[in-house]
């Protein structure tokens, strides 16, 4: 008999919730977070500026009505450190510290046919079973650092944003080279630029940024708003980001043009990426309505942006807008007209090594103090895939991914029974906003277990057919879409070597959940229960 009902393998937004949901549901269960504390994204990218591009108003759990009502965020977009404050707090209401176990990371699970559980492996030696597995490690939890030679020769410390040190790093009156341009980049400059003695941002690729236009939260706003919050919820569930946003509802392109930048320069001047993004229903699958945006964008990097040529590098034009994680910052293009900041472009002149006393591009040498690397994830697969995870006959999962990511609806993989995957690949997941999706998969996983369990299954199993099917549908909606045509994380472009294939499913947050509650409600359609 297996040791729990369930192992959680991380303590995210996702598994802290997973406990909660399961454990609530009667199931034993217990989760193994590596980190020293509960966050996960959260807790470990804690570098200077780190701050969620979703209002707080959304970026929250919506679970409990008592939870919403009683905690109040102190500004329209979360700082890291409030955000970990609110989840530190979801753990602390709930009890759910005896469930979580922290300071042990997962290392490996194998599936036992014979015994229909999973054997989970622990880097402090423990085994345990369970007749379930969920991973809850996220999308954007296996950092990536570039392979640049001699970086092991560097002399001054260096560091990675998504392993950023709880102590903090010292840049004052420092030469910091800065490596990556995109949301952490763009986070982490200004605040870097505000006390180093020098700041080199060394840009492979121009990136499109709104201004968040961030502020307090007010209290009277606050308390009108959360008298609404439960149809306001239920409007987030049945959207097509996870967010209500008021948009035009109308393409671009029928529009006058006049009347066209005046809506984009009201979106700007209230701020945010997806309000801005939602503007027009034409923005992000039709190259001219695209070029009408990028080319507004591009402008107000010019307005800003005392150097014409500075400026020039600036504006993005490898790929249409929207099509890689658009970044929100106040800040960040204002910030290279500091005289203590400088743009490298690594693009006509990429970096070729790195030496004791800085880094060396094709055009000349930098004399560096520290390296900061926002060089990203091995997005949607690689924490994953840095499991020993294995299913039917000892399949490695890292071999089923070997041609990219899959599983059925994004949450199951066929050939892994009793597996779910919290936002995995071939869900709306990084593409949406993640609280709400996070919330979806974890009680369609509550009640899936609860239906095995009920009629007497032993095992729950994606059908390679369904798997197919889905994986084929997640494919035929991403390219009637702009989205591949940009060398982004979401295919996997930023990791050398990996499968160009496009994981994020883009039909939208509603119609995603109707479907998988159509696939509950036809007895779990899709998959194999077996006896």
């Amino acid at each position: 008999m297996a040791d729990l009902d369930v192992v959680v393998a991380g303590a995210g937004f996702a598994g802290i919730y997973a406990v909660h949901a399961l454990r609530s549901a009667g199931l034993s269960v217990r989760a193994f977070e590596a980190g020293s504390g509960v966050g996960g994204t959260w807790f470990w990218n804690c570098y200077p500026g780190a701050r969620c591009d979703v209002e707080s108003k959304d970026y929250s759990y919506s679970f409990s009505p008592e939870l919403e009502q009683e905690w109040s965020w102190s500004e329209r977009y979360p700082a890291q450190p409030e955000v970990l404050r609110y989840l530190n707090h979801v753990a602390d209401r709930f009890g759910l510290w005896p469930d979580i176990q922290l300071g042990t990371r997962v290392t490996a699970a194998v599936w036992d046919g014979e015994r229909a559980e999973w054997l989970v492996q622990t880097d402090d030696g423990q085994q345990r079973t369970a007749r379930f597995f969920v991973s809850a490690v996220g999308c954007l939890s296996a950092h990536q650092v570039p392979a640049l030679p001699g970086l092991q020769t560097f002399a001054g410390p260096w560091y990675h944003t998504g392993q950023w040190p709880k102590e903090g790093a010292d840049f004052a009156g420092r030469r910091v080279g800065l490596i990556g341009t995109g949301s952490t980049g763009i986070q982490v400059a200004p605040e870097i630029a505000a006390v180093a003695g020098h700041l080199y941002v060394f840009q492979r690729t121009a990136n499109f940024a709104v201004p968040n236009r961030n502020k307090p939260v007010d209290p009277d706003w606050e308390h009108a708003f959360k008298a609404g919050y439960r149809e306001y919820r239920q409007h987030a569930r049945e959207s097509f980001l996870g967010v209500p946003i008021a948009g035009t509802g109308r393409p671009a392109l029928a529009e006058p043009p006049a009347q066209v930048q005046a809506n984009l320069a009201q979106k700007w001047r209230d701020g945010g990426g997806m309000p801005f993004l939602g503007a027009y229903t034409d923005v992000l699958v039709d190259r001219a309505a695209n070029d009408i945006v990028a080319e507004f964008m591009r402008d107000r990097i010019r307005e800003t942006v005392a150097d014409p040529d500075v400026a020039e590098l600036l504006c993005p034009r490898a790929f249409p807008v929207g099509a890689k994680r658009l970044c929100q910052s106040d800040d960040y293009f204002a910030m290279f007209n500091r005289p203590n900041v400088t743009l490298v472009d690594i693009r006509s002149a990429p970096i070729d090594s790195v030496w004791p006393g800085g880094l060396r591009t094709r055009a000349g040498d930098y004399e560096l103090d520290a390296l900061v690397f926002a060089t990203g994830f091995d997005a949607m697969s690689g924490a994953l895939n840095r499991i020993d995870i294995r299913g039917v006959g000892g399949e490695p999962l890292t071999e089923k991914w070997a041609a990219g990511p899959r599983a059925y609806l994004g949450v199951a993989a066929a050939g892994f029974p009793n597996m779910f995957i919290v936002t995995g690949p071939g869900s709306p997941s990084v593409l949406s906003n993640m609280v709400v999706s996070i919330e979806q998969h974890v009680e369609w996983i509550r009640e899936c277990i609860g239906y095995v369990l009920a009629g007497g299954y032993c095992a729950v199993e994606a059908k390679p057919s369904a798997e197919d099917a889905w994986m084929g549908h997640v494919t035929e909606v991403a390219y009637s879409t702009l989205f591949p045509l940009a060398d982004s994380w979401y295919i996997g472009a930023n990791i050398p070597g990996k499968p160009r294939v496009f994981t994020p499913y883009l039909g939208g947050v509603g119609p995603y959940r109707a479907r998988c509650d159509a696939v509950a409600s036809a007895d779990y359609e899709g998959f194999v229960l077996s006896s």
